[in-house]
């Protein structure tokens, strides 16, 4: 059946017009909304980046300080360590007259020194790193041992003597007594050769030692070495 539109041709662009412009302005609104949501999504990304380079700019103040604060440690454990050092040498735990008295009351008959060295030298110590902070507080606690090892660790004193004998008896006893006393210890022979003087035959030898890590006189220990020394 033939169907007839009486509407006339105006009026029904006008109504094509008016769904094209509706379904433009949906689209349009849409548009929008996708817009906004991706301007705000980008807005938060912006703000997250921003906090973080703040956290990142506010630990690295704070690494900054704490290094500041290491090398100052650093160079105050310098000062500390050589005054120690200092320390150390200048008071001896057994007067040198002592250890001279030592070695030539130990002297068998017929042996003679003719050359003595004492050498003061540091012991020798084995070299031996988580987060910053953990880092920073590990190397404090490392520098502050050292430095009671150093106020406490004392400085080896090294014998270096020569001298005459007889024969290679005398210088066996000789190395015996010092080895059996409390003053000295690593008692050895470097060498020993025989030299002509005047038509007669020696024994020259060289001995080292050190002294021993556990000798310490006291003041009482001084007295009563002096008292014993005038009764003889």
């Amino acid at each position: 059946m033939l169907k007839i539109n009486f509407a006339p041709d105006d009026y029904i662009q006008k109504r094509q017009l008016l769904r094209i412009n509706r379904l433009c302005l949906i689209l349009f609104v849409l548009l929008m909304c996708v817009l906004t949501g991706m301007f705000g999504l980008i807005k938060l990304r912006q703000r997250t980046i921003t906090h973080k380079v703040g956290l990142v700019n506010r630990e690295m103040l704070e690494a900054t300080e704490e290094i500041k604060q290491l090398d100052e440690l650093q160079a105050k454990r310098k000062m500390m360590m050589k005054a120690a050092l200092i320390t150390a040498e200048l008071i001896e735990p057994v007067p040198r007259s002592v250890i001279l008295a030592s070695l030539t009351n130990n002297l068998p008959g017929g042996v003679s020194l003719t050359r003595l060295k004492l050498v003061q030298k540091e012991p020798k110590q084995a070299i031996g790193s988580a987060d910053y902070s953990s880092k920073y507080e590990t190397r404090k606690a490392e520098m502050q041992g050292d430095l009671e090892d150093a106020v406490e660790r004392r400085l080896e004193t090294h014998v270096e003597l020569e001298g005459i004998a007889l024969s290679n008896i005398q210088v066996a006893a000789y190395i015996e007594r010092l080895s059996d006393s409390a003053l000295f210890e690593d008692v050895t022979l470097v060498h020993s050769k025989e030299r002509i003087i005047s038509d007669d035959k020696f024994l020259e030898f060289k001995l080292t030692a050190m002294l021993s890590r556990q000798a310490e006189l006291t003041r009482s220990d001084m007295v009563s070495m002096k008292k014993a020394g005038s009764r003889l």
